[in-house]
């Protein structure tokens, strides 16, 4: 989780050209996720939580950032709270990003770079949200926008100026930014070296207490790591799924209906003669006799076409009066005077001279009211009933609107009522590993997880075939999980944290030694525990960039080596705190450079790092040209109110 929330919400100043805020706004009034933001965090008042330079950072502005931030994580982690976030530093890191980008605008200003008005029009008027029906900027929208989300017009302006300035400072620190050619050498011989070194495992396992926590230690450890303990929010689903065939049949076609339909569509059941052709079109009269002579020659039509650089188009079925229409009167004549498998005379039309071959004939005879009055009926049926169908699910809306239950609707449509296990966000059946929500709650899961309780919808499920009622029973909240429930798993907990430690020491231990100078393997040996033998490791760095690309997992003390140096020895955590490693690096081979070509690509991959270096390098400047003050009492308090820990005032 804490991997989540630190690459969602990273900022990088050079790349996003500090515009963090801004886009977020216009993403969220696009799809309408800042709805009630402004009055979701419950702080109020102006207290700052840091001065940056003459201006001030409100904590509603930290708050409101801070709960846009969480809806951005949760595309990724819908199980994510803002209680996680708070505990793994997320608004922090938030805060950072506001600092960053409130300095860059002090700083702009102090020094003649801003943002004019007409400039500011121009980036409101490409945001989403503030267009109208006709895909333009509309001031009505605009204003519309705003009101519902409780900001005022000064304040969206005065956050585009500030993205926009920031723009003005980035831009030019990261632009043109070259490495030289003897650096991108030396790295691109990095990019085909071969390190090879040796690893030695500490699992925790093997360093577990023998003794049994007191209910003292028990109790403190749960305190302390209580964020391990929370379990997701739960959610109980009713539901209900119906199709045409819950709808009472509607009355049959009468005779006046169908006759109706007979006339209205006479055309359609008229005799019909057609004619399916083969055609080219020439300039002249000669070229087109000269064409039907190569064809009563023996040659197709389609090769005498290809040898003038022309083709031959095959067209569907035609009557007389569409060929008449489509080319002229002389040319429709000529293909109804004509015989299947033949050329017909050429004809003229404003396009030039047809050759024509007639490839098949169709003919219908006229159908009467009587011969067609069964496929009338069963056509008027099938559009009444989805009419009827329609219309039920109009009222069904209409009926939960007017306080209608569930079950009311449910038994009005002689359909079943199911109820889902305890679900969680993802659509996993909580406590239950491996199973997870019925396949026909897919589409409605998103929805029922923003719904009140007991406030039932209606929502299509198959595309014109398959709806379903439902509703929200059972809401509980995400909550970390009373010791007394799972004391069990806090025991093991415990016992996985110290053997962590024991093992981390014992890890130290080795790493001091191998730097004095003792052989990896005797140094672990001297510990005293059966561990597992240190292993002998050599990898390519192309290797590793294969394995990264395709998917596999590389083992983390394997990817260590690639970032250490040579001769150096490192301690590296396994997740989940399920050991420790010591990596000792022996050598580094670097690779023989074969082609300028990976010297220039090293150049660009350096360039837009080293671009991306001035760009931090040039925020940290600013920072404390204008100077920084964080208020830590203030931003406590809005992360306690986050949180839900702070006081009710």
């Amino acid at each position: 989780m804490l991997t989540i929330f630190r690459k969602t919400l990273k900022s990088k100043i050079g790349a996003a050209l500090a515009l963090a805020l801004l886009v977020l706004i216009a993403i969220a009034f696009a799809s309408g996720d800042i709805a009630g933001i402004g009055s979701s965090s419950g702080i109020g008042g102006a207290s700052s939580v840091a001065s940056v330079g003459n201006e001030d950072i409100e904590a509603p502005q930290l708050a409101q950032s801070a709960n846009a931030a969480l809806e951005r994580v949760k595309r990724e982690q819908p199980t994510a709270t803002m209680k996680m976030m708070v505990a793994q530093g997320g608004v922090e890191q938030v805060l950072d990003d506001l600092i960053e980008r409130t300095a860059l605008f002090v700083f702009g200003k102090k020094n003649g770079i801003v943002a004019g008005d007409r400039l500011i029009d121009s980036e409101i008027a490409q945001i989403p949200g503030f267009m109208g029906v006709d895909g333009k900027f509309s001031q009505d929208t605009f204003r519309q926008a705003l009101a519902q989300q409780g900001l005022s017009e000064q304040v969206l302006r005065e956050d585009i100026a500030q993205g926009l300035v920031s723009q003005q400072l980035m831009v030019p620190a990261q632009y043109g930014t070259t490495m030289p050619k003897y650096a991108a050498a030396h790295y691109a011989s990095l990019l085909g070296e071969t390190r090879s070194g040796m690893i030695a495992a500490f699992p925790s396992s093997a360093f577990l207490p023998d003794k049994e926590p007191t209910d003292a230690e028990l109790k403190a450890f749960y305190n302390s790591h209580i964020n391990e303990f929370v379990r997701p929010e739960r959610r109980v689903i009713r539901y209900a799924t119906f199709g045409e065939d819950a709808i009472k049949d509607p009355p049959a076609p009468t005779d006046a209906e169908i006759k109706a339909r007979y006339e209205a569509n006479k055309a359609q059941y008229a005799a019909q003669d057609k004619r399916k052709i083969t055609q080219m079109i020439v300039p002249t009269e000669a070229a087109a006799k000269a064409i039907v002579a190569e064809v009563e020659g023996g040659k197709s039509l389609e090769a005498a076409a290809t040898e003038k650089g022309l083709s031959a188009a095959r067209l569907e079925f035609f009557s007389k009066d569409e060929l008449s229409e489509q080319f002229s009167p002389a040319v429709a004549d000529a293909v109804f005077a004509t015989q299947n498998g033949k050329l017909a005379a050429p004809g003229k039309s404003p396009l030039g001279w047809h050759v024509i071959r007639v490839d098949e004939r169709q003919q219908k005879a006229e159908r009467t009211l009587a011969e067609v009055r069964d496929e009338i009926s069963a056509q008027i049926a099938q559009e009444k009933r989805r009419a009827t169908f329609t219309d039920k699910i109009a009222s069904i809306e209409d009926e939960f609107a007017g306080g209608a239950s569930l079950t009311d609707v449910a038994a009005s449509l002689g359909t079943e009522i199911k109820s889902s296990a305890p679900l969680t966000a993802d659509g996993r059946v909580y406590m239950k590993p491996g199973e997870t929500a019925p396949e026909v709650l897919n589409p409605v899961l998103k929805t029922a997880f923003s719904m009140e309780q007991e406030e039932p919808q209606v929502a299509e499920v198959e595309r014109g075939k398959t709806f379903m009622v439902y509703d929200v029973t059972e809401i509980t909240p995400s909550a970390p999980a009373p010791l007394k429930e799972i004391k069990d798993d806090v025991k093991q907990a415990w016992a996985f944290d110290k053997g962590s430690q024991a093992a981390k020491a014992a890890a130290l231990k080795v790493q001091a030694a191998v730097r004095k100078g003792t052989p990896l393997d005797k140094a672990v040996a001297a510990i005293g525990k059966r561990l597992p033998p240190a292993e002998s490791v050599s990898m390519s760095r192309p290797t590793l960039t294969a394995a990264l690309q395709s998917g596999r997992q590389v083992p983390p003390p394997v990817s260590l080596l690639f970032h250490m140096a040579e001769n150096t020895v490192k301690v590296q955590s396994a997740p989940q705190e399920r050991g420790w490693f010591v990596v000792s690096l022996g050598k580094i081979t670097p690779a023989e450079i074969e082609s300028d070509d990976l010297v220039a690509d090293a150049q660009s991959e350096l360039g837009r790092q080293l671009g991306q270096s001035f760009a931090d390098a040039l925020g940290k400047a600013v920072r404390r040209d204008v100077g920084v003050e964080k208020h830590e009492k203030t931003i406590k308090a809005v992360r306690d109110q986050l949180a839900g820990t702070g006081s009710a005032e």
